[in-house]
C-alpha cells in the first residue's frame, strides 16, 4: 500500500563491468559490436531529446544471447532538443566530459565524451584519465591526452582521438556520422537494430533465473524499501491512486 515497485525485465547476461574484470579487456570484434550497439541505443535517446549523462561499464547490460541494453535512466536530462542545453553537475567521475567540469552548457556531446571513455576502457582495460583523488583526475580529464599502446589498431585509435575532442562542438557524435568511421566499416546498422547480427560473445545463462553474471558482493545485499511520508501521501488528492495498479496485458497472460 505504500511503496510502488517497477517490475522489469530481468538481463542475466551481466554487465560489461563484471565481465570485463574477468579478462581484463575486450578484443577488437567484441568490443567494436557492443560499441555499435551502444551507439545505436544513444542516437535513439537523443532523437528523444534525452541526454543520458551517466554511460559507463556498470550501466551496459547483457541478455541471454549477449545483445546489449542501457540501463539506469535515473541522471538523464530531457526535453534536451534544438539549441537546449543545461549546466547541472552530473555523473561518473571517470567518464565526465570536460565541459561539465567547467560548468559550461552543454547537450548530448557529454555521452559521446562517455562514450569514448567507455570505449577506451574496453579496448585497453584502464581508464583513458587518472588521479589519486577526484581533483586529480578532473585536472586529467581536463588537460591531459590519454596514452595509446602502440597494439591498438589505427582505426580504434583514430576514433578515441576524435570522441576526445575537447571542443564539445567539434566532437565526433555531435560533429560527422560515427557510424560512418572506419572501425565500424563492417557493421550493416539495419541488420544490427533488427538483431540479425550474432553477438561475438554469449554469456554462459543456465536458466532464466540465473545470476551468476553478477558479482556476489550485489547478491548478498539484502533489500530496503524506502519509507513512505504517510502524511505526505495523506495530504493528496486520493483520487489520484484510484486505479494505480497496473500489470503487463502479456504479463496476465503468462500467469493465467
Amino acid at each position: 500500500q505504500e511503496n510502488l515497485f517497477f517490475v522489469m525485465e530481468y538481463l542475466n547476461g551481466g554487465d560489461l563491468m563484471y565481465h570485463i574484470q574477468s579478462c581484463h579487456k575486450f578484443d577488437l570484434c567484441r568490443a567494436t559490436f557492443y560499441a555499435a550497439e551502444i551507439i545505436l541505443g544513444l542516437q535513439f535517446l537523443h532523437s528523444k531529446g534525452i541526454v543520458y549523462r551517466d554511460l559507463k561499464l556498470d550501466n551496459i547490460l547483457l541478455d541471454k544471447d549477449g545483445h546489449i541494453k542501457i540501463a539506469d535512466f535515473g541522471m538523464c536530462k530531457e526535453n534536451m532538443v534544438g539549441d537546449a542545453r543545461t549546466n547541472t553537475f552530473c555523473g561518473t567521475p571517470d567518464y565526465i566530459a570536460p565541459e561539465i567540469l567547467l560548468g559550461q552548457k552543454y547537450n548530448h556531446s557529454v555521452d559521446w565524451w562517455s562514450f569514448g571513455v567507455l570505449l577506451y576502457e574496453m579496448l585497453i582495460g584502464q581508464s583513458p584519465f587518472h588521479g589519486q583523488d577526484e581533483e586529480e583526475l578532473f585536472h586529467s580529464i581536463r588537460m591531459d591526452s590519454p596514452f595509446y599502446p602502440r597494439w591498438l589498431e589505427k582505426e580504434a585509435k583514430d576514433l578515441l582521438v576524435k570522441l576526445f575532442v575537447r571542443e564539445p562542438e567539434n566532437r565526433l557524435g555531435v560533429r560527422g556520422d560515427i557510424r560512418q568511421h572506419p572501425l565500424f566499416r563492417e557493421i550493416n546498422w539495419e541488420e544490427l537494430e533488427r538483431k540479425e547480427i550474432d553477438p561475438p560473445f554469449r554469456p554462459k545463462v543456465k536458466s532464466p533465473h540465473d545470476c551468476s553474471n553478477f558479482d556476489k558482493e550485489f547478491l548478498n545485499e539484502k533489500p530496503r524499501l524506502s519509507c513512505a511520508d504517510r502524511a505526505l501521501i495523506n495530504s493528496m488528492d486520493q483520487n489520484m491512486f484510484r486505479n494505480f495498479s497496473f500489470m503487463n496485458p502479456r504479463m496476465e497472460r503468462l500467469i493465467s
